[in-house]
């Protein structure tokens, strides 16, 4: 018998309620509890009031889950919910994320209105983003594009193709999907052609180490293949020291027993990159994730590495 309100931390855009809404629904279906169960606790975090410059100047990925992560030490809320593309890859003491949610599709999708894609795009026209990824892997394929700083929550960047700021942008497909937006997508890019962020598409459930009462009721909503994926995902960008800062790419891929990988590696501007692919028991997810940043960093080398941090310096 539940006799204390779940209390679910979360940001306050569409997106993330609309994420925290579907953990409620899961763990309902998975318990019989009801809505009342449940409080639905909205933080506003750094990087939802930093809006008007990159993150990779602002602080990095942890301005979307400090606050977050103090109410949740604090125990303020019970449960955190994040996108997994949002997570640093180290937790504060007493943290953990204890459980993933079936992943969406993992593909970032181009949205204009005036193109059909990347490749039909004009000389000089511009693609907003706020992804310092999505910039280098558009730079890459098109460098006789320019790329804009383009921050928002997904209505505002709608917005501002409608107002002209830009010609194009990027958004990942999961999230558009979620949202019941996903007609707004003028279309998918091949995850082959534009290789996405770790952990895009992925829900993730942080809560506190040694909750047994939390981590009892997680574990009926919880997907092992898509935390088997992440952890590959995760480990591959903590070697790579994975930042704002820093483009890189990864996506692993569980079917079975068995888990392929892929990575990337850019200059800013997308005028170098390096790539590394691997793949193994998906029980090893962890370890394949290391080994093939390992490899990635001697196969670009030092100078390569130091380029790209110099490069990206604000």
């Amino acid at each position: 018998m539940q006799s204390k309100l779940i209390k679910i931390g979360t940001r306050g855009s569409k997106l993330a309620l609309a994420q925290a809404y579907e953990t409620r629904a899961r763990l309902m279906a998975s318990h019989g509890l009801a809505e009342d169960d449940f409080e639905i606790v909205v933080i506003k975090t750094s990087g939802d009031r930093i809006l008007d410059r990159p993150l990779s100047e602002a602080g990095g990925k942890g301005l979307f889950t400090k606050e977050i992560e103090e109410a949740l030490i604090e125990g303020r809320i019970d449960l955190a919910v994040h996108s997994s593309k949002d997570m640093p890859t180290f937790l504060p003491e007493g943290l953990e994320l204890s459980c993933f949610l079936p992943r969406e599709d993992v593909r970032d999708a181009f949205i204009s209105r005036k193109y059909q894609s990347l490749a039909q795009m004009p000389a000089g026209a511009v693609v907003g983003t706020s992804s310092l990824r999505r910039q280098a892997m558009v730079k890459k394929l098109r460098p006789d594009l320019e790329v804009v700083t383009y921050r928002g929550n997904v209505q505002r960047r709608l917005e501002k193709l409608d107002e002209g700021v830009a010609d194009a942008t990027l958004l990942a497909c999961a999230g558009l999907k979620r949202l019941g937006d996903e007609a707004v997508i003028t279309a998918p890019i091949a995850e082959e052609e534009f290789l996405p962020a770790v952990g895009q598409g992925a829900i993730t459930i942080e809560s506190r180490i040694g909750d047994e009462t939390i981590s009892g009721l997680l574990v009926a909503i919880h997907h092992q293949p898509t935390a088997l994926a992440l952890a590959c995902e995760r480990a591959f960008l903590r070697v790579l020291d994975g930042s704002c800062r820093t483009p890189i790419a990864g996506l692993a891929k569980v079917e079975g027993d068995r888990l392929s990988f892929s990575g990337l590696v850019l200059m800013p501007d997308g005028s170098a990159s390096y790539d590394i692919a691997a793949e193994g028991s998906a029980d090893e997810a962890e370890a394949i994730g290391v080994d093939a940043a390992n490899r990635l960093k001697a196969k670009a080398g030092e100078a390569f590495f130091a380029a790209v941090l110099a490069a990206s310096q604000p």
